[in-house]
């Protein structure tokens, strides 16, 4: 068997991987990559692109149903659904290059394409090849957790990894599961036609703000996507529309019935099949077990994005790269803070959040203040008839920010200004002191912490303090 000796053997090539391999190897590092399946990794491929490329159809499609309110009625939207699968895959090939074996090549990395598995603490099997490296880099991403429904096994279901093949768009959508990707997936599915029925066994979008949620939950409504919360489904089985889903009802059962079922009922860490044991890395069904620096128990490995367990996001996986390429390259103690770790739901309003929730503020500071500024007290969002949504920023009562949640139109780059805010320590003055371009979005984050001062500014003892420097000419 071939032997390889690397600085650094990278094993699965998605967001987190890649920037490790790239980031290793463009430093003076020899660096194996090791990916058995695609290129760019469940993101490129079956999630963040895939899914806001699907996400703009839909959206275009609303744009055209809503621009009668703009004096330009062009009638109901004509969906072609080869067409739009078109744009998703065309969307993801325009971005593969970037992820490509060649380039990663072209950067100096030795890419095997195989499946990985450690055989000891300090080496791995892949493609007949053994790789010895002084530090391994786990980052195998997760797969769609599938629930334990009676009958699913027997029917036809999709989940993030097949929806986007097509080639035709469901008629009526049964979406099993209220997080990020069921809501995401029914309202770009409503919103090019197809009607939608979502089933979530506690609440959506359990995770953020209840307020923020509400919103969110909302508009769903009025866009006509039928959400059932607190549902337990007893069985799915096939019926003369394609499938049906059997749902304990006080009167015994319901009946919902579609052309299609998405399961999106979270997600499970890629460790199976790894050969941790082997390796010495402790680990479970919700991933590998890290420390801070992402030092997994074998002194030679780090697991980074979402094998490491915790939060699943691309964009944390892409800093995790940088975690540890401080610690394996230049042997600095840097460790993972994710206080300004913000996540975007891209549903129509936007929901983005970063920092602390109220309740989790609550819980850890006690006091605390809640500011609000409405987007229908934007003169940008009254211009462009988007103005359901609010900026939530949740600050200490001496002004430190603990987090933001905002619900509106580009949420995810608004957000942004508040996640540096709390990255750099700075207090609420740092935004309310900022100068915002007229007329713009983003002024709703300078008025959200302006209103921290209202009450002094425009108090009692203000007035009193003018009224008395005006005696003096």
């Amino acid at each position: 068997m071939d032997e390889l000796k690397a600085d650094i053997c990278v094993i699965g090539a998605g967001s987190g991987g890649l920037s490790t391999a790239a980031g290793a190897s463009q430093m003076g590092a020899s660096v194996v990559l090791v990916e058995k399946g695609k290129m760019g990794g469940d993101c490129l491929n079956y999630g963040c692109i895939p899914s806001k490329a699907l996400l703009a159809a839909g959206h275009a499609a609303k744009a055209i149903r809503d621009a009668r309110r703009f004096g330009a009625d062009a009638g109901e939207p004509r969906i072609d659904s080869k067409q739009v699968y078109a744009h998703v895959h065309e969307t993801i090939a325009a971005i593969q290059p970037h992820d490509s074996v060649e380039r990663f090549e072209g950067l100096g990395v030795t890419v095997i394409q195989a499946h990985a598995r450690f055989t000891s603490p300090d080496a791995v099997e892949a493609g007949g090849r053994r790789i010895r490296a002084r530090r391994f880099v786990v980052a195998t991403g997760s797969s769609p957790s599938v629930p334990s429904i009676p009958g699913l096994d027997r029917i036809p279901y999709m989940t993030n990894e097949t929806i986007f093949d097509g080639p035709e768009l469901p008629g009526h959508l049964i979406v099993i599961g209220g997080g990020p990707i069921g809501i995401e997936l029914a309202q770009a599915h409503r919103d090019l036609g197809a009607r939608v029925t979502m089933l979530e066994l506690a609440k959506i979008l359990p995770h953020d703000d209840p307020e923020l949620a509400a919103l969110v939950r909302a508009e769903l409504a009025a866009d006509g996507v039928d959400i059932r919360e607190g549902v337990t489904i007893r069985r799915v089985e096939q019926s003369a529309t394609g499938v049906a889903a059997i749902l304990e009802s006080p009167d015994g059962e319901a009946r919902v019935e579609g052309s299609h079922v998405l399961v999106a009922t979270g997600r499970r860490a890629n460790v199976e099949g790894l050969g941790l044991d082997e390796a010495g890395i402790a680990h479970s069904k919700k991933g590998i077990a890290v420390d801070r620096r992402l030092r997994t128990t074998n002194k030679r490995a780090f697991a980074i994005g979402d094998v490491a367990g915790g939060y699943q996001f691309t964009h944390l996986a892409n800093y995790h790269a940088g975690i540890v390429l401080r610690n394996a390259l230049f042997r600095l103690p840097a460790k993972v803070d994710t206080r300004c770790l913000p996540w975007v739901t891209f549903t129509r309003p936007e929901l983005a959040q970063v920092g602390l929730t109220e309740d989790a503020a609550r819980a850890a500071h006690g006091r605390i203040r809640v500011l609000r500024w409405s987007f229908h007290d934007n003169d940008r969002a009254q211009a462009e008839r988007t103005t359901d949504g609010i900026v939530k920023a949740i600050i200490t009562p001496r002004g430190r920010i603990l987090g933001c949640g905002i619900v509106g139109p580009r949420a995810g780059e608004l957000i942004q200004t508040w996640g540096l805010a709390i990255r750099q320590n700075l207090k609420i003055g740092a935004i309310a002191g900022m100068i915002a371009p007229y007329p713009t979005l983003g002024e709703v984050n300078k008025r959200a912490a302006g209103s921290f001062y209202t009450p002094m500014l425009f108090g009692e003892r203000t007035r009193r303090l003018v009224r008395f420097l005006a005696r003096f000419g």
